[in-house]
Protein backbone atom coordinates (compact mmCIF):
# COMPACT_ATOMS: atom_id res chain seq x y z
CA UNK A 1 0.00 0.00 0.00
CA UNK A 2 1.36 3.39 -0.94
CA UNK A 3 1.09 6.75 0.70
CA UNK A 4 -1.91 7.99 -1.31
CA UNK A 5 -4.64 6.74 1.10
CA UNK A 6 -2.91 8.49 3.99
CA UNK A 7 -2.56 11.73 2.05
CA UNK A 8 -6.25 11.56 1.11
CA UNK A 9 -7.23 10.92 4.73
CA UNK A 10 -5.12 13.92 5.77
CA UNK A 11 -6.77 16.19 3.20
CA UNK A 12 -10.26 15.10 4.23
CA UNK A 13 -9.45 15.48 7.94
CA UNK A 14 -7.89 18.89 7.45
CA UNK A 15 -10.84 20.11 5.40
CA UNK A 16 -13.46 18.95 7.90
CA UNK A 17 -11.36 20.13 10.82
CA UNK A 18 -11.25 23.66 9.45
CA UNK A 19 -14.86 23.65 8.22
CA UNK A 20 -16.62 22.10 11.22
CA UNK A 21 -14.06 22.04 14.03
CA UNK A 22 -13.79 18.24 13.83
CA UNK A 23 -11.31 16.07 12.06
CA UNK A 24 -9.29 14.07 14.49
CA UNK A 25 -10.98 11.05 15.92
CA UNK A 26 -14.26 11.58 14.13
CA UNK A 27 -12.69 11.59 10.65
CA UNK A 28 -9.19 10.14 10.83
CA UNK A 29 -9.91 7.09 12.98
CA UNK A 30 -12.85 5.74 10.93
CA UNK A 31 -10.96 6.33 7.69
CA UNK A 32 -7.87 4.52 8.98
CA UNK A 33 -10.07 1.65 10.11
CA UNK A 34 -11.95 1.40 6.81
CA UNK A 35 -9.47 2.51 4.16
CA UNK A 36 -6.22 1.00 5.40
CA UNK A 37 -7.58 -1.66 7.79
CA UNK A 38 -5.60 -0.58 10.84
CA UNK A 39 -6.69 -1.69 14.28
CA UNK A 40 -8.27 0.72 16.73
CA UNK A 41 -5.12 1.34 18.76
CA UNK A 42 -2.95 2.17 15.76
CA UNK A 43 -5.66 4.38 14.29
CA UNK A 44 -6.22 6.26 17.55
CA UNK A 45 -2.54 6.79 18.24
CA UNK A 46 -1.79 7.96 14.71
CA UNK A 47 -4.85 10.22 14.78
CA UNK A 48 -3.67 11.92 17.98
CA UNK A 49 -0.25 12.56 16.48
CA UNK A 50 -1.79 13.93 13.29
CA UNK A 51 -4.20 16.14 15.25
CA UNK A 52 -1.24 17.98 16.75
CA UNK A 53 -0.06 18.95 13.29
CA UNK A 54 -3.58 19.78 12.06
CA UNK A 55 -4.41 21.79 15.17
CA UNK A 56 -1.20 23.79 14.89
CA UNK A 57 -1.93 24.74 11.28
CA UNK A 58 -5.53 25.67 12.08
CA UNK A 59 -4.60 27.60 15.22
CA UNK A 60 -1.98 29.64 13.36
CA UNK A 61 -4.55 30.56 10.71
CA UNK A 62 -7.20 31.51 13.29
CA UNK A 63 -4.63 33.44 15.37
CA UNK A 64 -3.72 35.42 12.25
CA UNK A 65 -7.39 36.38 11.93
CA UNK A 66 -7.72 37.27 15.63
CA UNK A 67 -10.22 34.47 16.35
CA UNK A 68 -8.39 32.65 19.16
CA UNK A 69 -9.11 33.48 22.81
CA UNK A 70 -5.80 32.40 24.42
CA UNK A 71 -7.04 32.16 28.03
CA UNK A 72 -9.91 29.88 27.05
CA UNK A 73 -7.65 27.84 24.80
CA UNK A 74 -5.39 27.22 27.81
CA UNK A 75 -8.34 26.48 30.10
CA UNK A 76 -9.47 23.80 27.66
CA UNK A 77 -6.11 22.63 26.33
CA UNK A 78 -4.20 22.02 29.56
CA UNK A 79 -6.87 19.78 31.15
CA UNK A 80 -7.34 18.11 27.75
CA UNK A 81 -3.64 17.18 27.76
CA UNK A 82 -4.09 15.45 31.12
CA UNK A 83 -7.26 13.76 29.84
CA UNK A 84 -5.40 12.56 26.74
CA UNK A 85 -2.64 11.04 28.86
CA UNK A 86 -5.22 9.27 31.02
CA UNK A 87 -7.24 8.07 28.04
CA UNK A 88 -4.12 6.77 26.30
CA UNK A 89 -3.15 4.81 29.41
CA UNK A 90 -6.66 3.39 29.80
CA UNK A 91 -6.88 2.44 26.12
CA UNK A 92 -3.97 0.02 26.56
CA UNK A 93 -6.05 -1.94 29.09
CA UNK A 94 -9.34 -2.09 27.18
CA UNK A 95 -9.86 -4.82 24.55
CA UNK A 96 -9.82 -3.54 20.95
CA UNK A 97 -13.34 -4.87 20.28
CA UNK A 98 -14.68 -2.95 23.28
CA UNK A 99 -12.94 0.20 22.06
CA UNK A 100 -14.55 -0.23 18.65
CA UNK A 101 -18.03 -0.58 20.15
CA UNK A 102 -17.53 2.40 22.45
CA UNK A 103 -16.28 4.55 19.58
CA UNK A 104 -19.19 3.52 17.36
CA UNK A 105 -21.61 4.31 20.19
CA UNK A 106 -20.05 7.75 20.62
CA UNK A 107 -20.39 8.50 16.91
CA UNK A 108 -24.00 7.29 16.97
CA UNK A 109 -24.87 9.51 19.94
CA UNK A 110 -23.27 12.51 18.24
CA UNK A 111 -25.13 11.80 14.98
CA UNK A 112 -28.50 11.43 16.69
CA UNK A 113 -27.92 14.58 18.75
CA UNK A 114 -27.05 16.57 15.63
CA UNK A 115 -30.10 15.29 13.77
CA UNK A 116 -32.59 16.17 16.51
CA UNK A 117 -31.25 19.68 17.20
Amino acid sequence: MGYLPFIAIGLVAGFFSALFGVGGGIVIVPLLLLAVRWDMRQASATSLAAIGITATAGAITYIAHGEVKPLYALLIGVPAAFGAAGGSSLQRRVPVRTLSFLFAALLLVIAVDMLIK
